[in-house]
C-alpha cells in the first residue's frame, strides 16, 4: 500500500486532530503517502483531497475540532453516490482509508469496503463513548471534564440562590456522560436512557433533601426517556419545594483543547490504525481495552451494546446524601 486517505465524519470530538497527526506521521514513517479528505463523505464525493506532510500536522495536537472539517452526508446513504466516492478515491490512487468518527462514520466505511473493496480501519472519535470494542472513545474524557467544570459553576449559583438545577448533558442514546459527570460533580440525581426515571421516586427524594439541603443538582442525559431536562423539570414541578432552573450544556461539550488522556489515546489509536491497515487487516476498528490495542469488526461496534455500569447510580445516591 503506497497511498492512504484519512477523514473525520459526523460530530466532532476533542482529540480528532491528535489522531490525524498520529495517522499522518506514522504513515510517512512507513513510506506511505497520506491524503486528507475534507468534510467526511461529502468531501469524498466531491473529491476534496489534499496531500498531508509531516509539517501539515504541526501544532494541532492541542487543538479541538478537526482540521479536516466534518459533515453529515445524506447523499452518501445512497448506493450511487457511494460508487461516485469510490471512483474519486481510485482516481486519486488512494488504496486504503482511515475513518475517524462514531457509528455513522463506521457504517459508511463498512459499505465502502463491502460494495467496492476499499480497505478501511476505523478510529473511535465521539464524545458519547458508546462504541463497543474500546474502553473509551476519543473526546469522551475532555467532554466529561468540560461538563463537570460547567456543573461546578452552576453549583455555586444553585447554592447562592437556594435553587434546584436540572442540567442536561449530551447522550442521545447512552448515559455515559451523564453518569460519570453526575458522580464526579456530586449530583443529587442522575437520569439516563439505560434506566427508568421514576417521577414519584424523584419527588420523594427531593423532598427528603429539602429538609437539610438548600440546593440540589439533577444531571439529565438528553436521551432520558422522560424527554430531557425541561420535560423532567415540568413533571416534577414544585413538588420538591425548590425554585428550579434548567440549563442545557449542549455543544460546548464537544469543543476545547483535548485532555492529556484524550491526546494519548488518539496518538496510540492513530498509530495502531495505520499499522493495522498496512498489515492487511480491514473493516475493523482499533480500540483500547484494559490497556491493550484490540481490533473489532466495524459492524460489531454498533450492533453489540456497550454496557454501562448502572451500579454507579447507587453510588452517586449514597454519596449525595
Amino acid at each position: 500500500m503506497e497511498r492512504i486517505g484519512v477523514y473525520t465524519s459526523g460530530g466532532d470530538s476533542p482529540g480528532m486532530n491528535a489522531a490525524i497527526r498520529a495517522v499522518v506521521r506514522t504513515a510517512i514513517y512507513h513510506g506511505v503517502e497520506v491524503y486528507g479528505i475534507y468534510r467526511g463523505y461529502a468531501g469524498m464525493i466531491r473529491g476534496e483531497f489534499v496531500q498531508l506532510h509531516a509539517r501539515s500536522v504541526s501544532n494541532i495536537l492541542q487543538r479541538g475540532g478537526t482540521i479536516l472539517k466534518t459533515a453529515r452526508s445524506e447523499e452518501f446513504k445512497k448506493k450511487e453516490w457511494r460508487a461516485k466516492a469510490a471512483q474519486k478515491l481510485r482516481k486519486r490512487g488512494i488504496e486504503g482509508l482511515i475513518a475517524i468518527g462514531g457509528d455513522g462514520t463506521f457504517r459508511g466505511a463498512m459499505e465502502l469496503y463491502e460494495e467496492h473493496g476499499i480497505p478501511v480501519v476505523g478510529i473511535p472519535g465521539t464524545i458519547d463513548n458508546d462504541l463497543y470494542g474500546t474502553d473509551f472513545t476519543i473526546g469522551y474524557d475532555t467532554a466529561i471534564n468540560t461538563a463537570m467544570q460547567a456543573i461546578d459553576k452552576i453549583r455555586d449559583t444553585a447554592s447562592s440562590h437556594d435553587r434546584l438545577f436540572y442540567v442536561e448533558v449530551m447522550g442521545r442514546d447512552s448515559g455515559f456522560i451523564a453518569l460519570d459527570v453526575g458522580l464526579a460533580s456530586g449530583a443529587e440525581y442522575i437520569a439516563i436512557p439505560e434506566t427508568e426515571t421514576n417521577i414519584d421516586e424523584l419527588k420523594s427524594l427531593l423532598r427528603s433533601f429539602r429538609k437539610d439541603k438548600s440546593s440540589a443538582i439533577i444531571v439529565v442525559a438528553e436521551g432520558d426517556e422522560q424527554g430531557g431536562a425541561f420535560t423532567l423539570a415540568k413533571k416534577v414541578k414544585d413538588a420538591a419545594g425548590y425554585e428550579y432552573r434548567v440549563g442545557v450544556l449542549g455543544h460546548v461539550q464537544r469543543g476545547g483543547s483535548p485532555t492529556a488522556r484524550d491526546r494519548l489515546l488518539a496518538s496510540k489509536l492513530g498509530h495502531a490504525a495505520v499499522t493495522t491497515l498496512l498489515s492487511g487487516a480491514s473493516n475493523v476498528m482499533v480500540g483500547e481495552v484494559n490497556g491493550s490495542i484490540v481490533l473489532t469488526p466495524l459492524r460489531e461496534t454498533w450492533e453489540r451494546r456497550k454496557t454501562i455500569d448502572t451500579s454507579l447510580l447507587e453510588l452517586a445516591r449514597i454519596l449525595s446524601m
